[in-house]
């Protein structure tokens, strides 16, 4: 495996910052290659040009470096939701939106939705949570717009945002890994309308509608 690109040469100083970056990037290669448990710190500060005992000063050990990698994933991912959301005030089209953020984050080519959606390392606590988390932030963004349209509880609203998402999460997985013909929007404004029919399925739940 050759080296990340530009890596600067041996002996020449990166700013602590600048150097973090570069360390993860090597890291994110390894790790989406290989998932954790085949992953080698040997391997990752070959890959990034550098030490082990450079390595070491940034992450204090192979479980450190996963985890900020997944805090990376999980901010792209949010980003691109909160962007999505934010595009448009129509609830349909935000939902649609939602889901093709998903699908743009699984079409990087980084790979990085492997450390979020396919981790070899699920049930590490750590890691655990950091996914729960992720969830729940997501599901409680999309559940707004869920009750806003349906007048369904919170509880209800949430229920139906995961499964939502675990609808984006899916059919944009097996779109990438299919390799079809249907262009990414196209792919998740199909399924995203599957789940706008089901949300509007359910009667707004209007305080007239129990007038006599």
């Amino acid at each position: 495996m050759t080296a990340v690109p530009d890596v600067p040469p041996r002996g020449v100083r990166m700013p602590r910052g600048k150097r973090r970056v570069h360390l993860l990037r090597a890291a994110q290669e390894v790790f989406v290659t290989h998932g954790y448990h085949a992953a080698a710190m040997d391997e990752i500060a070959v890959r990034a040009g550098v030490s082990k005992p450079v390595l070491y000063q940034h992450f204090p050990g192979k479980l450190e470096l996963y985890l900020a990698l997944i805090d990376t994933a999980t901010d792209g991912l949010l980003a691109g939701l909160h962007r999505a959301l934010a595009s448009t005030g129509d609830n349909k089209q935000r939902v649609i939106a939602a889901v093709n953020a998903y699908f743009e984050f699984v079409d990087d080519q980084s790979g990085l939705y492997r450390l979020l959606f396919e981790s070899d390392l699920a049930n590490d606590p750590a890691v655990r949570s950091r996914l729960d988390r992720l969830t729940e932030v997501c599901s409680t963004e999309i559940s707004a717009i869920i009750a806003e349209d349906t007048g369904l509880s919170r509880e209800a609203s949430t229920l139906l945002a995961v499964g939502l998402i675990g609808i984006a999460q899916v059919t944009a997985r097996y779109w990438l890994v299919t390799n079809g013909t249907i262009p990414r929007e196209t792919a998740a404004e199909l399924v995203a309308t599957l789940g706008w029919r089901g949300i509007r399925g359910f009667p707004r739940l209007d305080a007239t509608d129990d007038a006599p």
